[in-house]
């Protein structure tokens, strides 16, 4: 499936593990075949991975780049184990993203850790209500709008499932 990109000037691309940048002006194209893309909007350096919800990011992000989620399949599953020790309430962000994780699909998981970053965010300041916490816990841990896609699969799989957890 063909992916149609435009760029704004100066802008960065990662296409297959390839830094492309833009020049002076917009540029349109399209790429054709299956390599991982990430916009430079998209991106997060070490150095902006600075809490515990940008770690899981970065963490996805490289497995999604390098294309094998199996070398980073340790660190992943302990950052969203000190994430769920620390903050329990994240419960269903993480069941989320594991999922994904499990499924084999890094760049999902990538898009549904931004709701854990707002969330981290939300915990941080002070903002998540003591009624939030009620309607997720009424919710059974699922949030506003998210339907229930199956039981929590938690470390455990994570730990029995060998190689690249599916990864094809």
């Amino acid at each position: 499936m063909a992916l149609k990109v435009e760029l704004k000037p100066h802008e960065r691309i990662v296409i297959g593990g390839a830094v492309l940048r833009n020049g002076d002006t917009r540029c349109r194209f399209v790429i054709e075949g299956n390599v991982p893309i990430m916009r430079e909007r998209d991106i997060m350096t070490t150095a902006e991975a600075n809490s515990p919800a940008k770690r899981i990011y970065f963490v996805l992000q490289l497995m999604y780049l390098d294309r094998d989620i199996g070398p980073h399949r340790d660190a992943f599953m302990n950052l969203t184990e000190e994430f769920m020790t620390a903050a329990p309430s994240a419960w269903p962000h993480l069941n989320i993203i594991t999922r994904h994780v499990l499924e084999g699909d890094a760049y999902k998981a990538i898009k549904a850790t931004r709701a854990l970053i707002d969330y981290e965010q939300e915990l941080l300041s002070h903002v998540l209500s003591p009624e939030r916490l009620r309607q997720d816990c009424d919710n059974r841990n699922e949030p506003t709008g998210v339907g229930s896609r199956g039981s929590y699969e938690g470390r455990n799989q994570i730990e029995d499932r060998s190689g690249s957890m599916g990864h094809g």
